[in-house]
């Protein structure tokens, strides 16, 4: 099997699981769900700009169904936000901000959580609406519709330009907020922000929306790993493995490899806690506790063990049973890694799991796209 083989078989089990457990996805198109899609219909013939919010760890994966169907009848100006451009590979990003370009879209990549990047983002929709205002100066008000996949990140991208607008515009009294969660499916309604004055733009946040039917079972794969759907319809261990597989498959890890020499500071005979560590050097007593994966010191002992579960590896990965035999191993090297207690194999696996998706998905083990440009018009 090539790579894109073998990565697509990972992500059959993972997409034929949720599938089935979602009955073929409609059982994620809630009533609210359906409301929410005719309550984006109706309104985006009235609004000036659609911000298609994608996850730029999978820009075609994460498209709004929902809005493919309606370009053709709306005539509101589209732009393609790419979302999560932290958690992304840099190079890759520029990529496809090429490819959407060449599509016709303007295309922007955001962190929703950098102040800086935020001002750029707003500056680059202002030069949108100044070009919209030369060829119909009669208007003063401008609407903006943010669309997306549940979890995207719209409510995050809309706070953070009304806080970042206001601030700008010098305006006084309480800021709004839309409703922010990691779990899918928080807002609930249709919300309006002020994001910036002369003329006044407002950003309307709208709920998560999937299609009806998910078909695609690499498109679930992808949509479960990032996050967009509930873990527990695929089950924590069978995304961490599908994790690992694209791990395997990429060169993130190699970026590791100075770890496999360096020897990470350990606090003698307690084996519950590290010294704190900072440019891997101990400049504080103050412990660490090991069982927290987040800190410095577990995130370095998880990269340097997955770097050296993978290049002394000698099976061939394009086989189903070798690649899982190396997750497998991946597994038991993450158990010590993450000091978990013993317990039941299952119990053990599943925290591993919990732990190894937490890192990949704020940023902690690489950066990644999942999705390839298409081939025919990708640039060389």
């Amino acid at each position: 099997m090539t790579k894109q083989e073998s990565l697509l078989l990972m992500a059959k089990r993972v997409g034929d699981t949720v599938r089935k457990m979602a009955g073929d996805g409609k059982s994620l198109y809630t009533p609210f769900m359906a409301a929410a899609s005719n309550a984006v219909s109706q309104r985006i013939a009235s609004v000036d700009f659609v911000l298609d919010l994608r996850d730029a760890r999978i820009p075609l994966s994460s498209e709004c169904e929902l809005l493919r169907r309606l370009s053709s009848s709306s005539s509101s100006r589209r732009i393609v936000v790419l979302n999560k451009v932290d958690l992304a590979s840099r190079s890759n990003v520029k990529e496809w901000t090429r490819y959407f370009e060449r599509e016709s879209f303007p295309t922007f990549g955001v962190n929703s959580h950098n102040k800086d990047n935020i001002q750029e983002f707003l500056g680059f929709l202002q030069s949108q609406v100044r070009a919209l205002k030369k060829a119909e100066p009669e208007r003063h008000t401008i609407t903006m519709m943010l669309v997306g996949i549940p979890n995207v990140g719209k409510s995050a991208l809309a706070n953070s330009l009304h806080h970042i607008g206001r601030i700008s515009a010098a305006e006084k009294g309480n800021l709004k907020h839309a409703v922010v969660s990691p779990i899918p499916g928080e807002t609930k309604g249709i919300c309006s922000l002020k994001v910036a004055s002369h003329p006044s733009i407002y950003i309307l946040d709208t709920p998560g929306i999937l299609p009806p039917q998910l078909i695609d079972v690499e498109v679930c794969a992808k949509l479960a790993l990032t996050g967009a759907l509930r873990d527990n319809l695929a089950g924590e261990k069978a995304l961490a493995q599908y994790f690992l597989s694209v791990l395997n498959f990429n060169h993130e890890y190699q970026k590791w490899e100075k770890l496999s020499t360096f020897e990470l500071p350990n606090s003698g005979n307690n084996d519950n806690v590290l010294p704190r560590i900072g440019s891997f050097e101990n400049k504080t007593s103050t412990p660490e506790i090991i069982t927290d994966h987040t800190q410095d010191s577990v995130v370095l002992s998880v990269r340097r063990s997955l770097f050296e579960a993978v290049t002394s590896f000698r099976g061939n990965l394009r086989e189903e049973e070798e690649l899982l035999r190396l997750i497998k191993a991946e597994f038991d090297v993450l158990k010590k890694a993450f000091k978990l207690p013993t317990g039941p194999e299952e119990d053990i696996e599943h925290k591993v799991a919990v732990k190894l998706l937490n890192l990949f998905r704020t940023g902690r083990l690489g950066h990644y796209i999942l999705d390839s440009i298409p081939v025919n018009i990708k640039d060389v």
